[in-house]
């Protein structure tokens, strides 16, 4: 019972709670069987579970597929035709598994034959069907090895179980990745992008706000698996740790998707996965980007790539999906789930509190979760992004950092840490100096380039902060310094000079010079406003 005021003085203040089902327990749908699952107070019973949930996902899917000027006229179904290949990223979850199954079930097993009394087949329905007109030609599942992120935890490689449940869709193509990939040369020249040996030369110091930029000096034992750890031992707080691998994560999965001539990237984020990304990603101050966590249009920014043609598809279709309906797919279907592994600590970030709330709020009150994701669709940024963050490649507000100094009470570390290993000419007079002006201007900054939920990512604070920046202290400059994922480094280094001679415009602006002013020019820059003796 649950009260709405004194129940020792109003008697009729206690109201009952309301039922889990609204009015019986026969399905709503075809009204006769017993419901065997009830769906945010709708009963459904297992016949009609499939193809209302398979109607979900194809009502999610299909508006995405055709170019924008085919998919607005005639019948949409019979003219399903995209422009490219098909990736779905696969990370062995529960979601995941339900989209390999989903897509595998509606898109790529239903182009079946059947055999006639002569014994030859033919295409089921005839071979102008819809149903056998391929979509995609050609169909892969990426996996992300996470592994090499978790050295200290004993986590295992899951590379070889997850092939086994890729392989037993017929007309899927396995591809294997690994976490460490973000930091790899040769992983980088594979999808596209410049083979050039400096491309991880550039480095950030993460104790210092302005991220000072520098180079990296090369030791014998360096490879992107040290990199990657490296990065990660340098973040402030768990929870840039797990914002930065998800990052990390979805632009491997991009860029592959560019190189295998992908149109659209699936991902298997049902709506309580859905609810939980935007409310974590608005803590964290990606509220600019709200928009971009249910669908997205990403531009490659490879040179050369970029185009019309070039784009790719971000598409989420079980997000209309809670995570009981998928446990129900994965149930009623004998579908085995490989599921993720445990890491210590991923409870405490904002992510893990955001997850907890979610499932929570799903269990005792399934309508809210659905509209946190409706809610969140609804929200747009005021101003027009016309910057990209060279960090995660999603829009940048304008005048972010000047807009943060204004309101933050910032720290500044002592003059030993703005030291760095100088970069060349011709690199750092393309680089943003540090907004502050007491920073040396032979240290470029990486600030400028990020979009606010980056930058307060990597310079987040907390006691794990403060006790890793007084580490940091007694550290030589060269371990202090973390390497930058090859994009970022590959983007900076692509933008110093057009072949023209003029600087790139992808920066998001003009090049700027700062220099060190004697006390005679500063004080002919302030004398109008200067007192008399």
């Amino acid at each position: 019972m649950s009260s709405c005021g004194n129940p020792a003085v109003e008697a009729e203040a206690l109201m009952s709670r309301r039922l889990k089902f609204d009015k019986s327990r026969s399905c709503v749908k075809c009204k006769t069987n017993v419901g065997n699952i009830v769906i945010r107070h709708a009963v459904y019973c297992k016949d009609c579970f499939t193809p209302l949930q398979t109607t979900k996902f194809k009502r999610s899917l299909e508006p995405s597929i055709n170019p924008a000027s085919a998919s607005t006229s005639g019948p949409r179904r019979t003219k399903l035709k995209a422009t490219g290949n098909l990736l779905i990223g696969f990370s062995g979850g529960l979601g995941s598994t339900v989209l390999l199954d989903l897509v595998s079930r509606c898109y790529i097993s239903s182009n079946e034959t059947v055999e006639n009394v002569d014994g030859n087949s033919k295409p089921r329905g005839g071979t102008k069907h819809p149903r056998n007109q391929s979509v995609w030609m050609e169909a892969r599942a990426c996996y992300v090895e996470m592994c090499g992120a978790f050295p200290e935890s004993g986590m295992r490689d899951r590379t070889d179980e997850v092939r086994k449940a890729v392989e037993r869709y017929n007309g899927f193509e396995f591809v294997s990745l690994r976490i460490e990939d973000a930091f790899d040369s040769r992983w980088w020249a594979s999808v596209g992008g410049r083979d050039q040996i400096r491309e991880r030369d550039l480095g950030v110091d993460l104790s210092d706000e302005e991220l000072l930029l520098s180079s990296l000096q090369h030791s014998s034992d360096s490879s992107p698996l040290a990199a990657l750890q490296k990065y990660l031992s340098s973040l402030p707080t768990t929870t840039a740790t797990q914002s930065s691998l998800t990052a990390l994560t979805r632009l491997l999965l991009l860029y592959t998707a560019l190189a295998t001539s992908s149109s659209h990237l699936l991902l298997g984020t049902t709506l309580t996965g859905l609810s939980i990304g935007l409310i974590s990603g608005v803590a964290m101050g990606g509220g600019f980007v709200v928009r971009e966590e249910a669908g997205e249009e990403w531009e490659p920014r490879i040179s050369g790539l970029a185009g019309e043609e070039r784009r790719i598809k971000v598409v989420r279709p079980l997000q209309d999906m809670g995570m009981k309906e998928c446990a129900a797919w994965v149930w009623w279907n004998g579908l085995e789930v490989v599921g993720k592994e445990n890491v210590v600590g991923v409870k405490q970030g904002i992510g893990g509190l955001t997850k907890d709330f979610i499932v929570g709020l799903e269990r005792d009150y399934p309508s809210t979760v659905s509209t946190i994701a409706r809610t969140c669709a609804k929200l747009a940024p005021k101003d027009a992004a016309v910057e990209r963050c060279v960090m995660c490649e999603r829009p940048a507000q304008r005048g972010v950092q000047d807009w943060k100094a204004r309101i933050s009470i910032r720290s500044f570390n002592s003059p030993e840490s703005e030291m760095s290993i100088p970069l060349p000419p011709h690199i750092q007079s393309a680089i943003p100096p540090p907004s502050h002006p007491h920073h040396s201007s032979f240290s470029p900054s990486l600030t400028p380039l990020l979009c606010y939920g980056c930058h307060t990512t990597l310079t987040s604070r907390s006691s794990r902060g403060t006790a890793l920046q007084s580490k940091n202290l007694s550290k030589s400059l060269t371990d202090v310094i973390a390497p930058l994922p090859v994009w970022v480094s590959s983007r900076l280094l692509d933008s110093v000079v057009n072949p023209g001679g003029e600087m790139r415009d992808d920066l998001g602006g003009d090049a700027w010079q700062s220099k060190k002013m004697d006390v005679k020019e500063m004080r002919d820059a302030v004398k109008d406003f200067l007192l008399e003796d």
